[in-house]
């Protein structure tokens, strides 16, 4: 089960320079301007949260200082996907001694 997980977890990985194929933004990621380009306004929880919320990005834009925008992107998906696995095995591990 775990080599079925990490294969399918490593095509996806291989698959994400996709995502330069398009001018969208990726899903999720949406600012002010592209709520008022597609909706033709601003809802008010999103511009609430907006205005309160200012994250410092780990790799804003997907991008790497001096690499290209394919390299970003697999490293931003390399280091998600650890900090994805790290997360859920440190609630595993705190499940698991709970449970002991």
């Amino acid at each position: 089960m775990k080599k079925k997980l990490f294969i399918m977890l490593g095509v996806l990985i291989a698959l994400v320079p996709l995502g330069l194929l398009t001018d969208a933004p990726a899903w999720g990621e949406w600012d002010s301007s592209y709520f008022e380009k597609v909706l033709g306004f601003m809802p008010q929880g999103i511009e609430k949260i907006e205005n309160t919320i200012h994250l410092k990005y780990l790799l804003p834009d997907y991008s790497l200082p001096g690499a290209n925008d394919v390299v970003g992107y697999y490293v931003s998906a390399i280091v998600g996907a650890v900090l994805i696995f790290v997360l859920y095995y440190l609630i595993y591990l705190a499940v698991k001694r709970k449970k002991a």
